[in-house]
């Protein structure tokens, strides 16, 4: 089955990064490579990425919404993807579950993939509730009544940037929860949280994980050459 790697590149890149990154990037892969760079650097890197993705659109579609960029403008950069709810959205931002689904929905309306993004906090794991948490949360995230694709991204909050990485025991648990309780079956369910050139192949390697969504180590063409890699092996 095709794997889906995702480097969500954040707040970070420059013109100068963007031309030395793609100097040295092995794109040659069966799998889905989307790249998520900064919204003022999406048509810079249109033209070496195999796809790429937006990392965050309005749940508007227009409007006095000053800052804001609309799903159509993602479209219009080139886009085919779009993250919606990253966790870093949800906590400094403050969006909710219903803003996320908004967002989703006008992804959707304009022909763009969304990859909807849940998790659980530290707090949220330890206390033992955390499948019911993400239960409830991608409940409240989905677009509504809708057959049109998209993704989702199981992001625990307390592993994204701090290196740690759910055991592969949670993972797999985490993930067999939200795929029995998604409404399509085919869904691509990603993992996203401190996913490294050391543990992608593991990761991709477990059932129910349709591909990850890269965060600190896609920002190091080495890095991200071999999870890229990583993702053929684990095809097999």
């Amino acid at each position: 089955m095709t794997k889906i790697i995702v480097a969500n590149w954040k707040m970070n890149g420059s013109g100068p990064f963007i031309i030395e990154f793609f100097k040295n990037f092995s794109p040659n892969s069966q799998n889905r490579i989307i790249f998520c760079p900064p919204s003022l650097y999406l048509k810079d890197v249109f033209f070496h990425a195999p796809m790429i993705g937006g990392q965050d659109c309005s749940p508007y579609s227009s409007g006095a919404y000053t800052g804001d960029t609309s799903a159509v403008m993602v479209k219009d950069a080139g886009c085919q993807y779009v993250i919606i709810g990253h966790s870093e959205r949800r906590q400094y931002h403050k969006e909710t579950s219903e803003t996320v689904r908004q967002k989703a929905e006008q992804a959707l309306k304009v022909g763009l993939t969304p990859l909807i993004c849940i998790g659980e906090s530290k707090e949220i794991r330890d206390s033992g509730k955390a499948i019911e948490f993400v239960l409830e949360q991608l409940s409240q995230s989905l677009p509504a009544g809708t057959d049109k694709t998209y993704y989702i991204a199981y992001e625990p909050v307390w592993a994204i940037g701090t290196g740690l990485t759910a055991t592969e025991h949670d993972i797999v648990q985490m993930h067999q929860a939200i795929r029995q309780a998604l409404p399509t079956q085919g869904t691509p369910i990603l993992y996203g949280g401190s996913v490294n050139k050391d543990n992608a192949h593991a990761i991709l390697s477990l059932p129910n994980v349709d591909g990850v969504l890269v965060g600190g180590a896609s920002l190091k063409y080495e890095d991200f050459n071999h999870i890229v890699a990583f993702s053929e092996q684990a095809m097999i």
